[in-house]
């Protein structure tokens, strides 16, 4: 490296911080009267310089950087992202987590005294009392139909008897061998026997009408149950299949009874958001007790312009991209970024004549760590497929050196070394620029510290001089 250069660079690094100093005079004539070593393109940037100039490089990409439209936009929660748990009734409520706080489904959020959990207790204790009385009923019918069921027949079978005597005593008072009292006797106990078959037949019908009557009372019974376990269920947060199951403490009584308060648990994972209410206060019915979020679910809202729609269209493939670019030299944009595909919002703005861009992340990724809800970034949306991609770099790796653009590459061979460069550049998208020639895909180009090297390499710019400790140039040694 020329010893110009090397002064020049020690000036920028070092310039700052000396403040005005006097300089002792240096001699035109190199010591021992031999000339000074030719210019050359490279520049040292060991460790040292690196540090001292905040030097970070950005990696040359096949990018599709003329077919890319960048608009600005913000990330939103999906509407699946939030929950709101509201009190089912109303009581003293008992907060048993703190905000901000992660956690899991089934997490304990807060527990409630209720006065209604007390009614909606004495309503299935009575509702099972109805149940077991209308069951009982059932259960009755069954035997008094048996018994009259016997009833019946020992009744048939007198009926038959007296039936059959009377046809024979007719036959024979025929024939001149049976008395009229004994026919009459015979035919007095046929009928009452007929009638009492014919009581027989009504209490059976009397008897079928209950069956029926005690299966409605206990289907109505039945189903009312069901319906209060729903809606104790519901209201305390658990399954009814739960509610009807042994208590834990004491197997012959249901979970139901041992329950004295209404704890209410996360029916997914997320972050405790907003809290609405402190523990011992008195609460209403349906009011908002806190919210939980999923920081993860998010999609990207970007507003574009209709001038644009022409080369927009549902389905299309599109990216999100922070609004600064990610530092450090291991780093990489592809990190920072997700991927999914386009959706046009189904109403545009015609007072501002724009149009929301909708993004979702792809099924099956995941948002970076810094998407969260109301970070600012960059929609990137591959307008058309055709053609390949181009070797391009960020357009902060270019600096202005009059009217020529100098980029400096880190030597393959040497990394404690970077190699100034005129750049040929060709068409970039405002963050992204084609490098024509003189770069490989994966050659690092200084992106921080870039300006810094462009002044201590300049020929066009002043060298001799010094920085203030405000950061203003001085030409001169004072």
């Amino acid at each position: 490296m020329s010893r110009p250069f090397v002064l020049c660079l020690t000036i920028v690094i070092a310039g700052a911080l000396c403040g005005c100093e006097k300089k002792p005079e240096q001699s035109n004539a190199t010591s021992g009267g031999t000339e000074a070593p030719a210019p050359t393109n490279r520049v040292d940037i060991n460790a040292a310089v690196r540090q001292n100039l905040g030097i970070t490089f950005a990696k040359v990409e096949s990018r599709n950087v003329a077919r890319t439209l960048r608009v600005p936009g913000r990330f939103e929660l999906l509407p699946t992202a939030k929950r709101e748990y509201r009190a089912a009734a109303s009581g003293t409520v008992e907060l048993l987590v703190q905000q901000y706080r992660a956690i899991a489904a089934g997490t304990p959020l807060y527990r409630l005294d209720s006065p209604r959990w007390r009614e909606m207790q004495k309503e299935l204790a009575d509702a099972e009392a109805s149940v077991k009385l209308a069951q009982a009923g059932a259960d009755s019918i069954g035997p008094l139909l048996a018994a009259h069921e016997n009833h019946h027949t020992e009744i048939q079978k007198a009926v038959d008897l007296w039936t059959a005597r009377v046809s024979t005593l007719d036959q024979l008072q025929t024939a001149g061998g049976a008395r009229g009292d004994e026919v009459a006797q015979a035919k007095a106990a046929m009928a009452s026997s007929r009638s009492d078959l014919a009581e027989t037949l009504e209490k059976e019908a009397e008897l079928l009408a209950r069956k029926a009557e005690t299966a409605a009372h206990l289907d109505a019974a039945t189903s009312r149950l069901a319906f209060l376990y729903e809606a104790a269920a519901t209201l305390v947060g658990v399954n009814a299949a739960d509610l009807r199951s042994p208590s834990p403490s004491d197997a012959k009584i249901p979970r139901w009874r041992t329950i004295n308060g209404i704890e209410v648990r996360a029916l997914a994972p997320g972050i405790i958001d907003a809290v609405n209410v402190v523990s011992g206060g008195v609460i209403d019915q349906h009011a908002h007790v806190l919210s939980t979020v999923q920081p993860d679910q998010v999609r990207f809202r970007a507003v574009g312009l209709q001038s644009d729609l022409p080369r927009l269209a549902d389905g299309q493939k599109a990216s999100v991209v922070a609004a600064q670019a990610t530092k450090g030299t291991d780093s990489s944009e592809a990190a920072s970024r997700f991927t999914g595909t386009l959706t046009l919002a189904p109403t545009a703005d015609p007072e501002r004549r724009t149009l929301d861009l909708i993004l979702a992340p792809a099924e099956g990724t995941t948002a970076p760590a810094w998407a969260k809800a109301g970070v600012s970034a960059f929609l990137e949306v591959v307008t058309s497929g055709n053609g390949g991609d181009e070797l391009a770099v960020p357009l902060k790796c270019v600096a202005r050196d009059g009217t020529a653009a100098i980029i400096f590459r880190r030597d393959p061979a040497d990394p404690n070394k970077a190699i100034r460069m005129e750049a040929d550049l060709g068409l970039d998208d405002g963050r992204w620029v084609v490098i024509k020639s003189g770069v490989a895909e994966g050659n690092e180009i200084v992106l921080d510290g870039v300006y810094q090297l462009m002044v201590a390499t300049s020929g066009s710019i002043t060298k001799g001089g010094h920085f203030h400790p405000d950061g203003t140039f001085h030409e001169g040694d004072e």
